[in-house]
């Protein structure tokens, strides 16, 4: 990419949603950009990530916490867990749906967002607000939908597809089932479906060196990050 051709705007500084004491800003890309479409998987291999309609990075003052993170797919091999998660899974049906908000999906969001994020602002969002989070007009936007075997929707998936990547934007699920480790099961079903589809990576977002909502991450081997503009693995020891 380059910065003539390119349009990036610096936010103002405003408060860390990972770490309360501390102040974040991002550098956000032109959302009005005629071919921010085509912009898309360049930006995610250069360490951005989309939110809505708008594609960002983290560039805060006195912080490198969040690292890029993705997985080269071709190479994962799950743990022991990973297995064992895959296999209490088993029985699950799953779907590969257009990205439409509807109302068995906007109920299991909201039971979700009651559940992980009570009080935070989140956990009363209506579907404009579903749509602004997690889709818009320009995105290659799917949901991986997980159904038990009476059909019931346990987790949503969402997930961007580009030419040589899948990126996992977000994922939902009824609290309810929580023991079945439904969020380790959606990653591990994008993977399977990137490798399946012939793509190179599953793009995570960011990872969080010991940060207990992000660290999970680290789980899935071999984890490369982005330092420095290189993309590396992560070092077991890490």
């Amino acid at each position: 990419m380059k910065s003539d051709r390119i349009r990036v705007f610096q936010t103002l500084e405003h408060d860390c949603g990972y770490f309360p004491a501390r102040r974040a800003r991002n550098l956000v890309i032109d959302p009005l950009a005629p071919d921010i479409r085509r912009l898309y998987p360049l930006a995610l291999g250069n360490g951005f990530r989309r939110s809505g309609g708008h594609i960002y990075r983290p560039n805060c003052t006195d912080c490198r916490a969040c690292m890029p993170a993705r997985v080269p797919v071709r190479e994962f091999r799950p743990s022991r867990s990973q297995k064992r998660c895959l296999q209490r899974n088993a029985d699950l049906q799953l779907t590969w749906a257009e990205a439409v908000h509807t109302p068995e999906i906007g109920d299991l969001y909201q039971r979700y967002l009651r559940q992980r994020h009570p009080g935070g602002g989140m956990d009363d969002a209506d579907a404009s607000d579903f749509e602004r989070f997690l889709r818009c007009d320009w995105s290659p936007t799917r949901f991986l939908c997980l159904r038990d075997p009476n059909g019931r929707l346990l987790a949503v998936a969402v997930t961007d597809v580009l030419p040589h990547a899948l990126s996992a934007v977000y994922t939902f699920y009824e609290p309810e089932a929580a023991d079945r480790g439904l969020g380790t099961c959606g990653v591990l079903q994008q993977i399977g479906l990137a490798r399946l589809q012939g793509r190179k990576h599953l793009y995570l977002g960011y990872w969080i060196d010991g940060h207990r909502k992000m660290d999970y991450k680290r789980r899935f081997r071999p984890l490369q990050r982005l330092l420095n503009g290189e993309w590396s693995p992560l070092d077991p020891a890490d």
